[in-house]
């Protein structure tokens, strides 16, 4: 120690102290100094020399600093005549980089070539600004004229209720004994314990997640909900009081390429809020412009569908053979009727109704088969039609005994094939398959909608729309509250998701909020409570007979049982029979007038 204060200067000893107590773990280190000093700093640092008083279009500062941080040298020791310059640019670069530093340190040097009092007056205007808001650790060295210089180890009042920007004044550093007088942490804001201050979080209410404005009867806060329990947890852990700001309007909101934004996203975009909850997932967009705590619960997006209804009692008689069968059945029937064409002597009488007839096993005159020929063709066909015509005795009986419905929605490629319109309130439900190059993602998405609540439940009873909902951990379901009980008796749940998330908290970039609240998720994962709340807060304020009906409307009709015939299935049948009838009637009389045309 002797010799550095020999060959150092008095500030050089104290940031070489500073630097061998709290940055020698640090990763990288940037110093930005347009002044030499010499320090001695561990492997790994970028030094920055700005150009003095350059802040035209040519500063290249912004973007050094940019390429430092991207490197990963996030911890900053700073000597500028214009410190609030270093701050503005630092914020910038923050929203601009892809590095994020939940814990970062800066450390502001006094400006040598003015006096103590400019030079102090100037770095305690930066307790001011914004910008230093959001850094938790920042470390201002403030020097005194004295007979043995001293400096004054400030930082901002970063915890409390009230004045945050007020200087807080840590300990003193002595140039002639090279001790400080009270050997404190010169960087004591490791967020454990906030004293009160108030953290800002963007919600609005969506069930099961965040839920507002509640009695307080049933909720003491007046807000519940999976979400809203985690930041109430982590802010009694912490010691923070929760302000919800809100923008119900937009819901989960964006961010629009002017660099503003609306709802929930925008809010924490903008700074308004300090946390964005209420389902955020991992989306990329908004990963590139916020910051996200580790995943807080997997979901699995779907849809609910129209349930089938039972099929048309016309179509029942075509249903004891498939498509395939039936083109099958008309070759057989243009074959065999060639086949007789043939065995006739190329005479084409009547051989299409005896072939229908012997193909629905109707008896035939013996005198019109004299021929070896003919009889030979119709034995093999009186064979065939007798099979045929059991197995479709035996699809219809079974077709008529057992409730028949329409085919079920149950995959992303029947709803494009069917092209069944799906919707929500919002845009958010499809940020995850934007990006999407799959065809079939791309027609998907080319059929959602979005609508008001209002117009959704209108729709509800349509049956000409699907609406999107989530599968939650514990088994239950977040859906709109525009599925009502009576709407949701008339949906069936997909059987394929459309895809799976992982939802977060939004902050912004390098918010000093980010480590903690992943290490208290981390906690909650560990100890189970995540699910147990999701439980809790569903069979508190879930529409529980809307929830049982979209988890068991697959199988609600699996319990019918096999009913007797009655007249609803026969009525398709009788149908057929009319239209026969009908046909023949017209057939009928055109026979008769045109016979007696020729005999007149």
């Amino acid at each position: 120690m002797l010799l550095l204060q020999q060959t150092l200067l008095p500030i050089e000893i104290l940031l070489h102290t500073i630097v061998k107590e709290y940055l020698l773990a640090s990763y990288c280190i940037t110093v930005v100094s347009e002044y030499p000093f010499d320090v001695k700093l561990p492997n790994n640092f970028m030094y920055i020399e700005p150009q003095e008083n350059d802040k035209s279009c040519n500063d290249t500062l912004p973007q050094k600093m940019l390429e430092a941080s991207e490197a990963g040298c996030s911890d900053y020791i700073v000597q500028m005549k214009d410190p609030k310059r270093f701050m503005t640019i630092l914020d910038q670069n923050i929203h601009l980089g892809n590095t994020r530093r939940s814990e970062r340190k800066i450390i502001i040097l006094p400006i040598p070539d003015v006096t103590y009092k400019e030079s102090n007056d100037e770095l305690l205007e930066i307790l001011t600004m914004k910008e230093t808001s959001f850094i938790a650790n920042i470390l201002l060295i403030l020097a005194s004229e004295e007979h043995c210089i001293t400096y004054d180890l400030v930082t901002h009042k970063y915890y409390g209720t009230t004045d945050t920007e007020q200087a807080l004044y840590l300990d003193k550093w002595n140039s002639c004994t090279c001790k400080f007088d009270k050997n404190e942490n010169l960087f004591p804001h490791d967020m454990a314990n906030l004293q009160g201050k108030e953290v800002k979080v963007a919600a609005f209410t969506y069930k099961p997640y965040v839920l507002l404005d509640l009695d307080t009867g049933l909720a003491p806060l007046g807000r519940d909900g999976m979400e809203m329990r985690i930041v109430d947890e982590f802010c009694r852990w912490i010691n923070c009081t929760v302000k919800i700001v809100r923008d119900d309007e937009h819901e989960w909101g964006e961010i629009y390429e002017n660099l503003t934004g609306v709802g929930v996203i925008g809010n924490v975009f903008e700074d308004r809020a300090d946390l964005g909850i209420t389902a955020l997932y991992s989306w990329f967009e908004e990963y590139v412009e916020m910051d996200f705590s580790c995943p807080i619960i997997r979901t699995a997006i779907t849809c609910i569908v129209p349930s089938p209804r039972l099929l048309a009692s016309w179509e029942m008689p075509l249903l004891p053979f498939s498509l395939y069968m039936w083109i099958g059945l008309f070759l057989t029937f243009v074959y065999a009727s060639l086949a007789l064409f043939v065995a006739q002597g190329f005479s084409g009488h009547k051989i299409f109704f005896t072939t229908f007839g012997i193909m629905i096993t109707q008896s035939q005159p013996e005198h019109g088969f004299s021929s070896w020929r003919i009889r030979n063709v119709i034995g093999w066909m009186m064979l065939t039609g007798l099979v045929l015509d059991n197995a479709y005795s035996g699809g219809l009986a079974s077709t008529f005994t057992v409730p028949k419905y329409e085919k079920s929605i149950d995959t992303i490629e029947d709803i494009v094939d069917r092209e069944l319109t799906w919707g929500a309130t919002h845009d958010a439900w499809i940020f995850s398959l934007m990006l999407s190059q799959e065809p079939l993602i791309k027609d998907l998405l080319r059929l959602f909608k979005t609508y008001p609540a209002e117009e959704l439940q209108r729709k509800s009873f349509t049956r000409n729309m699907a609406f999107s909902i989530e599968k939650l951990p514990a088994g239950y379901f977040a859906i709109g509250e525009y599925i009502t009980k009576e709407a949701s008796k008339d949906f069936t749940i997909m059987l394929e998701n459309f895809y799976y998330e992982q939802c977060v908290v939004m902050l912004r970039k390098s918010s000093p909020y980010t480590e903690k609240l992943s290490e208290f998720v981390g906690r909650l994962h560990e100890s189970g409570l995540i699910l147990s709340w999701e439980t809790q807060v569903a069979l508190n304020y879930l529409d529980f007979e809307v929830q049982l009906e979209v988890k068991l409307s697959r199988s609600k009709h699996d319990v019918e049982n096999i009913e007797p015939l009655s007249f609803r299935q026969v009525v398709g049948v009788f149908i057929i029979y009319g239209l026969g009838m009908g046909a023949a009637v017209i057939a009928f009389v055109f026979e008769v007038l045109i016979f007696r045309e020729k005999k007149i």
